[in-house]
C-alpha cells in the first residue's frame, strides 16, 4: 500500500513495536559537553498525537496554516507530524528572524499560530499586533511574563499530555500542500513554495538511492530545518528508516566530535560552510571519523582532493532549489572533480543562451530543466501565479543559474545571473578564491563578493573578502595580501579586505551579500576605496 502521508508513514513504523532512537537531537553545553534527545517512531507517534489534540481543540482545521520558528528541537519534527496528522500547512522560519521580514511572512501566509523555542517569543511580541490571523503562540521552553502577555493564546509545551488516546488522521491526497518554504528573498520580499504530501513521500522514498545508503549508514545535518537541505536529510532518513543525527545548530568547531560520537556516515556541506570547514587547524587524527561520504553543494573543485585526502571521505556534488523542477547528481568517483553532475534519467538538463538557444559545450548560459517525458510545470509559489509561470518558457524550467557543459556533458556552475562578479573583461572564481583564503591559516571564515564602486566601469565590481580572523592569532591584512597575491591570479586577489566578527548568513549558513555591502559601506571602506581613485597621482 502507498501511504499518503508523514502521519501514515509515522503510524505504520510505529506499529511495529521499534523503541529505539531514530532522531538524535544534539545540544552543545555551556561547558562543551554534548547532550542529546532522541525520537523513536513510538515517540513521534504519541508526540505528534499529542500536538495534534492541542491543535484542534484550538480549533485548527485542515488547511489552516502554522509556523515553525525554532532551532532543531526535537519539538520541529514533533509538529511537522501533527501538522500531518490534522490535515494542516506549516510554515518553517529561521530563529533569527524579526521585524518587519517576521511580520511578513507570519501574516502573508495566514499563519493562526506558531510553535516557537521561547528564545523566539520576544520576536514574535514585537510584530503580533501586526498579525490579524494570529490567534496562539505554544513555545518551547518558557517566556518571560512581559513577553507572553503580549502574546496570543500563549501556551508552553508543558501543557501538552505526555501521553494520549490514539486520535484517527485527516485524510490529505497527494495534492494538497504540506508546507510551504520560503525562499532567500535576494531581491524584494521572499517568495514562498508550497510542497504537497505527495511530492514529500516521493522523495522520501527515492532519496536513499540518491545517496547510495548503505546498511548500517547513519545521516548528520547541522543545517536548521528551516532549509530545504536538511529537510532533505530528514525525509530521507525518515523515508529509509535511518537514523539521522541533527544539531541544535551548526557548530564548525564540534561537527567532527559530534559525527565521531554518533557514528554518523553520511552529511552534507553547502557553499561558505565548506571552506569554512575547512579553515578549522588541520590536525592529525583528522581522517579518523565514521564518516565516507559528504555530500556538497558548491565544493570548489580545488578543495575536493584536499578534502578527501585531509578528512578520508568521498565527495557527491550535487544542484537542486527550493523551488524543486531539477536536480544534478555527480555521484562520487564517477563524474569529474569540479562538475555539479548530470540530471537523473527522469529529467533533462540543457544550457541556454539569453536568446532561447542552446548553447555548444564549454559555452556557459543558463542552466534549464524538464522531465524526460512531457514539459515542466509552474512552479507552486503560495499566492503568486504569475511568477511561478514565469519560471517555465517553452516547456522548460529557468533556474537562473549560469553554467557550462563540457563535451560528455557533466555541468559545471559559474554563478547565478546577475550575479557574477566580472574585473577586467573576465569573471572571477569567488569559491576559488575563498578556498585559497581558507588555507592561508589567517581565518576563521571569509566570504568573497563583488561590489560596485565609482572605480568600476560598467558591469564590473569590486573584488570584497569579508573575513572573520583566526582569533588563536592576531590578524595581519598584509601577511593575507601576500598569501593572495602568492596564490592567485592577478586579477582573483580582493581589492578590498572587510574584517568582521561574523559574517551574516541564512539559515543554510549561505552569506548573504547585501548585508555584508551593508556593513561595508557603514565601514567606510567603499568610501576609502574610491578616494583612492579619486587622489592625484
Amino acid at each position: 500500500m502507498t501511504l499518503a502521508s508523514l502521519a501514515e508513514l509515522v503510524r505504520d513504523q510505529r506499529g511495529s513495536g521499534s523503541t529505539e532512537p531514530l532522531l538524535t537531537f544534539v545540544e552543545v553545553l555551556a561547558d562543551g559537553t554534548l547532550a542529546a534527545e532522541t525520537r523513536s517512531w513510538t515517540d513521534l507517534w504519541s508526540r505528534g498525537q499529542a500536538l495534534a489534540g492541542w491543535l484542534r481543540a484550538r480549533g485548527m482545521q485542515p488547511g489552516d496554516r502554522f509556523a515553525i520558528m525554532m532551532n532543531n528541537h526535537p519539538e520541529f519534527v514533533d509538529a511537522m507530524v501533527a501538522a500531518a496528522m490534522t490535515g494542516t500547512v506549516w510554515v518553517p522560519v529561521d530563529a533569527r528572524t524579526m521585524g518587519d521580514k517576521l511580520q511578513y511572512m507570519l501574516t502573508f501566509t495566514g499563519c493562526v499560530g506558531v510553535v516557537a523555542g521561547d528564545y523566539c517569543t520576544a520576536a514574535l511580541a514585537d510584530v503580533a499586533g501586526r498579525c490579524p490571523d494570529l490567534r496562539w503562540v505554544l513555545a518551547v521552553g518558557n517566556a518571560d511574563d512581559a513577553v507572553s502577555e503580549r502574546l496570543p493564546g500563549f501556551a508552553t509545551s508543558a501543557a501538552l499530555p505526555s501521553s494520549t488516546a490514539d486520535q484517527p488522521l485527516d485524510p490529505v491526497a497527494p495534492g494538497d500542500a504540506m508546507f510551504m518554504m520560503f525562499t532567500s528573498g535576494t531581491t524584494g520580499n521572499p517568495k514562498a513554495v508550497v510542497q504537497t504530501h505527495g511530492e514529500w513521500m516521493a522523495y522520501a522514498r527515492a532519496g536513499g538511492g540518491v545517496l547510495g545508503l548503505r546498511p548500517g549508514d547513519r545521516l548528520y545535518t547541522g543545517l536548521s530545518l528551516t532549509h530545504i537541505n536538511a529537510q532533505g536529510t530528514l525525509r530521507i532518513g525518515l523515508g529509509t528508516n535511518t537514523p539521522v543525527v541533527i544539531s541544535r545548530k551548526f557548530t564548525k568547531s564540534r561537527l567532527w566530535d559530534i559525527v565521531r560520537r554518533f557514528d554518523c556516515t553520511v552529511f552534507s556541506l553547502l557553499g561558505g560552510m565548506i571552506p569554512e570547514m575547512f579553515s578549522i587547524p588541520e590536525k592529525p587524527d583528522d581522517a579518523d571519523n565514521p564518516v565516507r561520504l559528504i555530500t556538497s553543494s558548491g565544493m570548489p573543485a580545488e578543495l575536493w582532493d584536499a578534502y578527501r585526502k585531509r578528512f578520508g571521505v568521498e565527495i557527491q556534488e550535487g544542484y537542486g532549489s527550493t523551488e524543486g523542477g531539477g536536480m544534478l547528481i555527480n555521484p562520487a568517483g564517477v563524474g569529474p572533480v569540479g562538475s555539479i553532475g548530470k540530471p537523473p534519467p527522469t529529467l533533462e538538463a540543457a544550457v541556454f543562451d539569453e536568446n532561447g538557444n542552446r548553447c555548444p559545450p564549454g559555452q556557459p548560459g543558463e542552466l534549464r530543466f524538464r522531465p524526460a517525458k512531457g514539459q515542466a510545470k509552474a512552479v507552486a509559489y503560495y499566492r503568486n501565479d504569475d511568477a511561478g509561470h514565469a519560471r517555465i518558457r517553452d516547456g522548460w524550467f529557468l533556474t537562473g543559474d549560469i553554467v557550462h557543459q563540457d563535451e560528455d556533458g557533466w555541468f559545471y556552475f559559474r554563478h547565478r545571473a546577475g550575479g557574477g562578479v566580472r574585473r577586467n573583461g573576465d569573471f572571477v572564481n569567488t569559491a576559488l578564491v575563498e578556498s585559497v583564503i581558507s588555507r592561508s591559516g589567517l581565518v576563521a571564515d571569509v566570504y568573497v563578493y563583488g561590489v560596485p564602486t565609482a572605480r568600476n566601469v560598467a558591469g564590473e565590481k569590486a573584488l570584497v573578502a569579508a573575513i572573520v580572523p583566526d582569533a588563536a592569532r592576531p590578524f595581519d591584512e598584509a601577511a593575507l595580501t601576500a598569501w593572495c597575491r602568492d596564490n592567485l591570479e592577478r586579477n582573483d586577489v580582493p581589492e578590498i579586505v572587510q574584517i568582521l566578527t561574523a559574517i551574516p548568513k541564512t539559515a543554510s549558513e549561505k552569506p548573504v551579500e547585501r548585508e555584508a555591502i551593508a556593513l561595508l559601506r557603514e565601514s567606510g571602506l567603499i568610501d576609502a576605496y574610491e578616494t583612492v581613485a579619486a587622489s592625484p597621482p
